[in-house]
């Protein structure tokens, strides 16, 4: 063996040890996000979660840890204040010298207004009235950006999606109080806009941490070929039950909707998962019954008591949606089994 191996090799150790020091300390607010961020983070580093999985992130308290992780990242990347307004305040005050990415705000990232009715008519959320491409970006051109190295370049020194928080300016989007805005915040739901993230989630970690830029890039390009494959696998899933009548417990999925021109026939909750009224709950009650809505799909977070009234007297089914992944592990693959669970969970119930 030779002699000057076992230096070389501490060295080696010494020289990756030092790499991986150099990774900023990356913060995410929810799991889905947390996902995108770690797979394109894979073999680099790992980003901290800051909204428990499990938890609401229209209402939501830190818990010391998670205020400590804010406070330690260099880089945030969070939906908006669209979906978490409470957590403005504490990027604000905990991680005013990271550098912030609202992914919503993002280019490439389409937006859909928010449902205020009960029922929903089905209709094609491709139209131009129906939906926002940021900077009027074309998805496609994402399947353009595997040539990271041109990519860092362009990207060095400036990071479009994101801005260091001492100019943090949301303009029109600044909410008082709890305001979600006039979109709907669930914007991860559609695998378009997860593709386009991975993009700009490389670019902000190659723009704090050049040396990693190739893996960063690598990484993201990976990821857009298995969510490809993923809505293909989807569309198989779902393509037998097209036609099928279903109501939602809030209205979260409407970019899922969107994605796989599958639409729901209503929502027993708003957007932002507030109690219904007794109004609401007697428009969905109705459509259930003329309808004849064969399922009704609950969800982890909030109380199956309410899904139960509106079951009471119908021979609907009830299934099990998660917008947010909570049972799942936490990690790269959290995103793609998350959207592919809500296919199957439609399919089992419908």
């Amino acid at each position: 063996m030779s002699r000057n191996l076992a230096p070389w090799s501490l060295a080696a150790v010494l020289l990756a040890g030092t790499a991986l020091a150099d990774v900023p300390n990356v913060a995410v607010d929810i799991a889905p996000v947390h996902a995108l961020v770690a797979r394109v983070m894979e073999g680099v580093g790992e980003p901290s979660l800051i909204v428990a999985p499990g938890a609401s992130p229209h209402e939501y308290s830190l818990r010391p840890s998670e205020a400590k992780a804010l406070q330690d990242a260099e880089l945030v990347f969070w939906v908006g204040p669209e979906l978490t307004p409470w957590l403005d305040d504490a990027i604000d005050t905990l991680a005013d010298d990271a550098t912030i990415v609202a992914l919503m705000e993002s280019e490439g990232t389409t937006e859909l207004p928010l449902r205020e009715n009960a029922l929903f008519e089905a209709h094609h959320h491709g139209d131009e009235e129906h939906a926002e491409d940021h900077e009027g970006h074309d998805h496609a051109e994402h399947e353009n950006h595997d040539d990271h190295a041109d990519h860092a370049e362009e990207h060095d020194g400036h990071d479009h999606a994101g801005h260091e928080h001492g100019e943090h300016d949301h303009g029109e989007q600044e909410h008082a109080g709890h305001d979600h805005g006039d979109h709907d915040p669930h914007v991860w739901l559609s695998p378009d806009n997860g593709s386009a993230w991975l993009n700009t989630i490389a670019a902000a970690l190659s723009a704090a941490d050049p040396d990693n830029a190739g893996a960063y890039y690598a990484n993201a390009a990976a990821g857009r070929e298995e969510l490809a494959d993923l809505r293909i696998e989807i569309n198989s899933i779902l393509e037998p039950l097209r036609g099928a009548n279903f109501i939602v417990f809030h209205d979260a999925y409407q970019y899922f909707e969107a994605a796989f021109d599958f639409p729901a026939s209503g929502a027993i909750s708003v957007s932002d998962a507030t109690d219904p009224s007794p109004a609401r709950i007697a428009e969905i009650q109705e459509r259930v019954a003329d309808q004849k809505v064969t399922c009704i799909m609950s969800e982890p977070q909030f109380n199956p008591g309410i899904v139960a009234s509106v079951m009471e007297g119908t021979a609907a089914r009830t299934g099990v949606m998660d917008p947010l992944g909570s049972d799942l592990e936490l990690g790269a693959e959290l995103y793609p089994q998350l959207l592919r669970n809500l296919a199957n969970a439609l399919a089992e119930c419908l």
